[in-house]
């Protein structure tokens, strides 16, 4: 992070598709850094697009901003900017979070496959046993 530029917030958050909002957010819980001029204004690098990209990717998968925030040093900017090794402890939590997203999608296409079910019952030709008497009527002396 730390690493100066000549984006300011506005562009940062055009070129990311993020809120100013949310980058002063991500800010303030230590996911982001900015550069800081004299008069306070807050200025990027290249490598903070592919940081907010990536930021937004871990919260989507359903990780909360601590975990997060263990986890961007571990992982390379575009630019290839450093990167610490993980801990054993966040391998581990990482893992843990892998698998609990797993059975989301277990239960998920489960759920799918009980409403495909659910369609193909209701879109189906009812049985001649489920016809009205009027309609067996109908069908017997034909049209009206």
């Amino acid at each position: 992070m730390g690493r100066g530029g000549d984006m300011r917030i506005g562009e940062l958050a055009r070129r990311s598709g993020v809120s100013e909002r949310s980058l002063r957010y991500y800010e303030t819980q230590g996911l982001l850094r900015a550069e800081r001029t004299p008069g306070g204004q807050r200025h990027y690098g290249e490598w903070a697009v592919d940081r907010v990209i990536r930021i937004q990717a871990l919260y989507a998968a359903g990780l909360n901003s601590k975990k997060i925030a263990q986890l961007l040093p571990c992982m390379r900017d575009a630019d290839g900017g450093p990167s610490e090794i993980a801990t054993p402890r966040l391998v581990t939590e990482l893992t843990a979070e892998r698998e609990r997203i797993d059975r989301m999608i277990t239960d998920l296409i489960r759920s799918r496959d009980v409403l495909d079910e659910a369609i193909t019952t209701a879109s189906a030709d009812p049985p001649a046993s489920a016809m009205s008497r009027a309609d067996t009527t109908r069908l017997h002396r034909g049209p009206a």
